[in-house]
């Protein structure tokens, strides 16, 4: 099947024959308090399924597959309220931007859809903190599976270091969220957690490492699962990283590179992310072939 990308003032679609598999929406009209931030979904598998969840009762900054970061310096580029060692969860006037300023390409290339986003990181009190040069691809694995990859440079525009953390560098125990984060549905609930040592829950792999990590979901309605890959590059800051992982209260998934220790980002310093994430018609036994395909892409 060949991919078709479209692009409009509102994002980036692009499709696999009569199927969406996802919408990268650029610039969002979301509250400040959730940190308006890009955003991909809704996101599908080959076949159709919905894999995502947007703005949930419970957490309405979860946006389907978000680059989203809790703590920078005092910052929150999350959404919501920010944990305060000491004090738990107060919201406060810091919820920031990451303000589209250009797509910079948007083509299919050898069966590849590819598209480039330029972004500046602004606090809530109208400071810039980061440019960002973003870049994604998509293609058809095989004949379940399609791979996402997601990349990001971020370059530090204020005149001092800048610290990006998580609730747990702040006092929050086992609490390191921050990164690239999916939100699956509701009916992911109670899904299973997979690894290359075996499943399990959220609560029996959270905080540990691992190269990648896989979330096997069931639907309603139709009698079937699908499974969400994610795999860090090898030469990401801090990898393997630390996972933040949920299957208990809801289904997440964030490799989570400042977890329990933070990164500082020099003035005038750039850092860079790669990411791949699989989206399949499958259950857990092909998690380890769809890691391996996504770490030959990265």
């Amino acid at each position: 099947m060949t991919l078709k990308l479209d692009s409009t003032d509102a994002g980036i679609v692009v499709s696999d024959g009569d199927v969406e598999l996802f919408r990268y929406v650029i610039a969002p009209e979301s509250p400040q308090l959730e940190s308006p931030k890009p955003y991909l979904d809704p996101i599908r598998t080959r076949s159709g399924r919905v894999v995502s969840l947007f703005r949930p009762w419970d957490h309405v900054w979860h946006k389907g597959i978000a680059w989203s970061l809790p703590v920078v310096d005092d910052e929150n580029f999350w959404g919501g309220p920010t944990y305060v060692r000491g004090e738990g969860y107060v919201q406060l006037p810091n919820d920031g931007t990451q303000r589209h300023l250009d797509v910079t390409a948007a083509d299919i290339e050898d069966g590849v859809a590819l598209f480039a986003h330029e972004l500046e990181w602004v606090t809530q009190d109208s400071r810039r903190i980061f440019t960002e040069h973003r870049a994604l691809t998509a293609r058809v694995l095989d004949d379940t599976t399609w791979a996402l990859t997601f990349e990001t440079a971020m370059t530090n525009v204020t005149d001092t270091p800048v610290a990006i953390g998580s609730p747990t560098t702040r006092g929050r125990e086992n609490a390191g969220y921050g990164g690239l984060f999916w939100r699956g549905p509701r009916s992911f609930t109670d899904g299973r957690l997979v690894t290359a040592e075996g499943t399990g829950s959220g609560a029996d792999v959270r905080g540990q490492r691992h190269e990648w990590m896989g979330f096997e979901g069931r639907h309603d309605v139709i009698d079937a699962t699908s499974l969400i890959v994610m795999v860090d590059a090898v030469d990401n800051p801090h990898h393997p990283p630390q996972w933040f992982a949920r299957s208990e209260e809801y289904a997440a998934l964030n490799p989570a590179p400042f977890f329990s220790e933070e990164l500082q980002v020099g003035a005038g310093e750039r850092v860079v992310f790669r990411y791949g994430v699989g989206i399949a018609d499958a259950g857990a036994g092909e998690a380890a072939r769809i890691a391996a395909a996504l770490r030959r892409l990265l």
